[in-house]
């Protein structure tokens, strides 16, 4: 982040700013939402959203789950739980403010051993590697509602 920059804006700036932001998504066909933020941004046309989305993965799967959000996010964070399936420094898009490459030099790497038919992510199972079975269970809503008919 250090490279970004960055300063604080205040309020009104804010606003302006995400009124821009939602116009010019609004122009293109697209919809806008926030993460994890504090500020109600509504007026802007910019709603709360969240990165696991509890309704959205549940109109995806035709069921309804049941699931809590997510304890270890920030308060304003709308996730539910889940499972971190990413590596870091994985990824060659080399955006600036990800928090999951913090080595430009172990992204080459870790690319460098990627293996299209491997069990794991990036790279190939050595002696090094532990295997853990992570133990699972459904989330699916058993109980039935007056509205899942």
């Amino acid at each position: 982040m250090e490279l970004l920059d960055l300063y604080e804006i205040d309020k009104n700036e804010l606003l302006e700013f995400a009124k821009k932001i939602a116009g010019i998504a609004k122009d293109n066909g697209m919809k806008i939402g926030s993460c994890a933020e504090s500020i109600d941004l509504d007026e802007c046309g910019i709603e709360h959203n969240c990165c696991i989305d509890k309704t959205l993965i549940e109109d995806i799967i035709g069921c309804r789950l049941k699931v809590e959000k997510d304890k270890n996010q920030r308060e304003e964070c709308g996730c539910v739980e889940g499972v971190e399936i990413g590596t870091y420094n994985t990824c060659k898009n080399g955006c600036k403010y990800c928090y999951a490459n913090y080595s430009q030099e172990s992204v080459v790497k870790n690319c460098s051993r990627y293996d299209p038919k491997s069990p794991i992510l990036c790279g190939i199972l050595d002696e090094n590697d532990k295997i853990t079975v992570r133990k699972v269970k459904s989330l699916k809503e058993q109980q039935l509602s007056i509205f899942d008919f």
